[in-house]
């Protein structure tokens, strides 16, 4: 390879940068997606293990930290917190659930596992993707703000 080509490549990989949310293996953060458009904020959806209706986490950015803006449910069940117990909240009773708006709720990253049954799905503007379809189920995975190189980004990134 032509040192011309390896600094194109060098130059390609390392120094231009976008900013994206990146999806990593918590295990293996080299298998690892990306998507700027969910810097507009994206969802993720579950079902409750409990009660067996649908609960969309809603997430923003401000910065290079994810905040939870809300989380829509059905009906409440075990882990969904009462008023009582969340006073930085907004209750409100929606015509077919219930929501909760959160006060300041950041953070650099936050984790979770692909469930068997909860039929985890990622909702990026207004597409939705079964988290299965990109993780194997039972994996641990890490969503965080990141700047990647460009050829990086092309390489793996979730958007279309």
């Amino acid at each position: 390879m032509s040192a011309l080509c390896a600094g194109l490549l060098l130059f390609l990989f390392i120094v231009p940068s976008v900013k994206c949310i990146s999806i990593s293996e918590r295990n293996n953060e080299g298998n690892r997606l990306y998507s700027r458009k969910a810097l507009e904020g994206f969802e993720i959806a579950y079902t409750h293990s409990v009660n067996k209706g649908r609960v969309h986490d809603c997430f923003s950015v401000q910065g290079d930290e994810l905040v939870v803006e809300k989380s829509r449910f059905v009906s409440y069940g075990a882990g969904i917190p009462e008023v009582q117990d969340a006073p930085d909240a907004v209750f409100t009773v929606l015509d077919d659930g219930y929501q909760i708006s959160w006060q300041d709720r950041r953070m650099k990253s936050f984790d979770m596992a692909v469930g068997l049954v909860a039929n985890h799905s990622i909702i990026i503007g207004g597409n939705e993707t079964p988290m299965k379809e990109l993780f194997p189920p039972q994996t641990g995975i890490r969503f965080k703000v990141e700047h990647v190189p460009v050829l990086k980004y092309y390489l793996a990134k979730l958007d279309s």
